[in-house]
C-alpha cells in the first residue's frame, strides 16, 4: 500500500529559500527535491535543519508534518543552525548589509518562536547606524529627548554629568546631619569639590566615545561599554555590554546601568567626611581623597543592573589618607 503524502519544508544547503514538497516515502522526497533543486540524485541526501542528523527511511517515517529539512549535494555537509550562524558571520565581516539581507531572508516563513526573536532582534540592531553621530544621520535616536541635543555624544556626557551632579547634591544634603560647628568648613569643602567638578566640566568625559584619551572613557571609540562586575569581583561573570549610541531603546536601557562606588557613598564616603570636618582638631581635610572616591573612576565602575549588589559593600575609608600630612619645616641651623 503506498504511503500517503505528507507535507515538508525544504532548503538547499546553504540557502535560506525554502520549498514546500509533499511525499510518502524518504526516496520519493529526495527524488522530488533533487529535480526542484537541481541537483544530482546521486550521492545526494536529506538531514535536519535543526541538529544536521541525516535521515532514514525509518527515521523519515516518524517526522511529523512541515518539517525543515536540508538537501545536501555530493561531498557537502550540514551542522544545523550552527552552520547559518557561521555563514551570518562569515557575512558579517564583509558586509554589514549581507547579514541584515541574509537575516531577512532567514526570517521569511521562520515559525520557531525563539528563532523568530533573534533573527528580528539582529536584523533591528544592524539596521541601526552605530557610527552616526548627529541628529541628522540618525533621528529616531534622538526622539523623546530635549532639542538642544543635537548629536549622541552630548546627550551621554550630560547623562555622565546629570549623575555627577546628584551625587554632589546628595554630599550637600548631608549638611543637616553635620555637627552645628562643623557645617561652614564642611560647606567650605563642599564648596572646593564643587568648583573642581565644574573645572573638568563634571567628568561627563567617562560616557563620551569622542574623548580622545581612552583613560578619561568607560567606552570604546565605536560606543560600547562592558560592565565592570559587582564591586566584590574583578569583572562582570555574565559579560553585560551595551552600545547606547546604536539604537534608542539601547539608550534607554543604559539608563538602568550603574556607576556604583566601591566604597559605597551613603554608607561609608560622606559620613567619614562629616566625622572628619567634625574631628579635625587643626588638622586640614583632605577633601581630594574623598573627592576622588566619589566622582572618580578610583571608586566609581559601571555595572549592568543586574551586577549591582545593593547589600553593604563593608568597606571603608583609608584612615591614613582623611588628613593631610602635615608639611616639615626645618630651621636653619
Amino acid at each position: 500500500m503506498e504511503e500517503p503524502l505528507r507535507p515538508f519544508r525544504l532548503r538547499r544547503c546553504g540557502g535560506p529559500q525554502k520549498f514546500g514538497v509533499a511525499a510518502g516515502s524518504l526516496r520519493g522526497l529526495l527524488r522530488k527535491g533533487c529535480r526542484l533543486l537541481q541537483l544530482p540524485l546521486a550521492g545526494s541526501r536529506l538531514c535536519l535543519y535543526e541538529d544536521g542528523t541525516e535521515l532514514t527511511e525509518s527515521y523519515f517515517r516518524a517526522l511529523p508534518p512541515q518539517t525543515e529539512l536540508v538537501l545536501l549535494g555530493p561531498g557537502e555537509s550540514w551542522r544545523g543552525c550552527a552552520s547559518d550562524i557561521e555563514r551570518l558571520l562569515a557575512a558579517f565581516c564583509s558586509q554589514q548589509d549581507a547579514v541584515v539581507e541574509a537575516a531577512r531572508r532567514l526570517l521569511t516563513d521562520e515559525r520557531a518562536p525563539h528563532r523568530q526573536k533573534l533573527l528580528a532582534d539582529l536584523i533591528h540592531n544592524l539596521s541601526e547606524n552605530i557610527l552616526a553621530e548627529d541628529k541628522e544621520d540618525d533621528k529616531k535616536w534622538f526622539e523623546g529627548l530635549e532639542s538642544r541635543f543635537k548629536n549622541k555624544s552630548s546627550y551621554l556626557r550630560h547623562s555622565c554629568e546629570s549623575r555627577m551632579r546628584g551625587y554632589m547634591r546628595e554630599v550637600s544634603g548631608f549638611i543637616s546631619n553635620v555637627h552645628p560647628a562643623a557645617q561652614d568648613a564642611y560647606r567650605g569643602i563642599i564648596d572646593l569639590m564643587a568648583d573642581k567638578l565644574k573645572s573638568v566640566k563634571y567628568n561627563g568625559c567617562y560616557f563620551d566615545r569622542r574623548e580622545e584619551e581612552e583613560t578619561a572613557r568607560l567606552c570604546t571609540a565605536e560606543g560600547w561599554f562592558s560592565c565592570q562586575g559587582p564591586f566584590d569581583k574583578d569583572d562582570c561573570p555574565y559579560k553585560h555590554s551595551i552600545n547606547p549610541y546604536s539604537n534608542r531603546e539601547s539608550r534607554i536601557l543604559f539608563s538602568t546601568w550603574n556607576l556604583d562606588h566601591i566604597i559605597e557613598k551613603k554608607r561609608a564616603v560622606v559620613p567619614e567626611l562629616a566625622e572628619a570636618v567634625k574631628t579635625r582638631d587643626g588638622r586640614e581635610v583632605n577633601w581630594e581623597y574623598f573627592y576622588q572616591l566619589l566622582f572618580t573612576l578610583d571608586n566609581l565602575k559601571l555595572v549592568h543592573i543586574a551586577c549591582h549588589k545593593k547589600t553593604n559593600h563593608n568597606l571603608s575609608c583609608d584612615k591614613t589618607r582623611i588628613y593631610r600630612k602635615r608639611k616639615q619645616t626645618h630651621e636653619a641651623s
